[in-house]
């Protein structure tokens, strides 16, 4: 079960927001209100509120627990941007863009996820082994190919063997070093 809370118009520039969202995105609730607690940054302060008010949203809407919810999604948008100007020399104005921030938490239980999640995995690696299984077919294949290329080459001119040999050395210095790299 998902629980929003929002955070809308807050005073601070969506960039410096999204460091500390950044922060506590994936964390389970507990532990991304004591990394807010620690944090040196003027919005771990709204942020907390933020969790908190979604955690008690979770508690009373939806009678969920406490320790098994954990910040799925947090979003930080660019909210109305407050205009001013500063003055200038020779009586002219230059622009101030005091920029707001819409913020978003959603929360989901963990559980619920975690059984979603092994489904997911086990399907994941069954079609996994499969296309490695095709790859290294379509490995093969392709080496088969140029053998047969490379033998109907030197069946023309009758020099198979230095062909072969000419085609598997290359070297370390003409793989780094490019003709034309400048």
């Amino acid at each position: 079960m998902e629980v929003i809370a929002k955070l809308n118009n807050y005073r601070q520039a969506p960039r410096k927001v999204g460091l500390v969202a950044k922060l506590v995105r994936g964390l389970d609730t507990e532990t991304a209100l004591r990394q807010l607690k620690f944090s040196g940054k003027r919005v771990a302060l709204p942020l907390t509120k933020l969790i908190q008010s979604a955690v008690a949203n979770a508690i009373h809407n939806y009678s969920l627990k406490r320790d098994n919810l954990f910040i799925k999604i947090i979003t930080v948008d660019g909210g109305p941007t407050l205009k001013r100007s500063r003055a200038r020399a020779f009586g002219r104005a230059a622009p101030i863009r005091k920029r707001t921030s819409h913020v978003t938490v959603i929360l989901d239980e963990k559980n619920v996820n975690l059984k979603k999640s092994n489904q997911r995995t086990s399907r994941n690696k069954k079609k996994i082994a499969d296309n490695k299984k095709n790859i290294k077919t379509v490995r093969s294949l392709t080496d088969l190919k140029k053998e047969q290329k490379s033998a109907i080459r030197d069946e023309k001119t009758g020099n198979q063997e230095i062909k072969k040999h000419q085609a598997t050395k290359k070297g370390f210095v003409p793989k780094i070093f490019n003709r034309k790299a400048g």
